[in-house]
């Protein structure tokens, strides 16, 4: 059951670094997972103030990942329709990886614009908030890797702390 919980943890840690980068994936929840998987396994000893501390954690970045980027486009003149235009480019970026991993950053960028020149006029203001809304989602993204990663890294710690007490039988 041990060798179960670590591969089904190993297999949140890995889809919650990729939900860092795809909006439908909440990323440093499905790691949160990963670990509590890790945590139920008889060899790790439990320690709920880890799994405490790390859940609320991932419920704050979350959070934070959905405020960040209309925090950004409102402060660069922006409006909603950019924050929409940023997802729509990502999700583009995903399906039709044209520029390789250069089209995760150019495809929100070009979709913030679109929008805010749907809603907007002005090619200067279009630009600015598309910009800002552009650099809160690279935000709310990169805190989102780097939490998905510190997890990953303490799944691995503890696994490897702790791999000579589990039993594949």
């Amino acid at each position: 059951m041990d060798i179960a919980l670590i591969i089904l943890g190993f297999i949140c840690m890995i889809v919650g670094i990729l939900g860092s980068f795809l909006p439908v994936l909440p990323g440093p929840p499905i790691s949160w997972l990963g670990l509590l998987l890790l945590y139920l396994t008889k060899t790790i000893p439990n320690n709920w103030t880890v799994l405490g501390i790390t859940l609320v954690i991932a419920i704050g970045i979350v959070l934070l990942d959905y405020a960040i980027p209309v925090m950004g486009t409102k402060k660069f003149g922006g409006t909603r329709s950019g924050v929409i235009g940023t997802t729509v480019g990502l999700v583009v970026s995903i399906l039709f990886p044209i520029l390789g991993f250069i089209g995760i950053i150019v495809w929100p960028f070009i979709g913030a614009f679109v929008g805010e020149m749907i809603y907007k006029a002005n090619h200067k203001t279009a630009a600015k908030a598309a910009f800002g809304s552009f650099l809160g989602f690279l935000t709310g993204t990169l805190l989102k890797f780097i939490v998905a990663m510190v997890y990953f890294g303490l799944f691995i710690r503890l696994f490897w702390k702790y791999k000579e007490g589990f039993n594949p039988f």
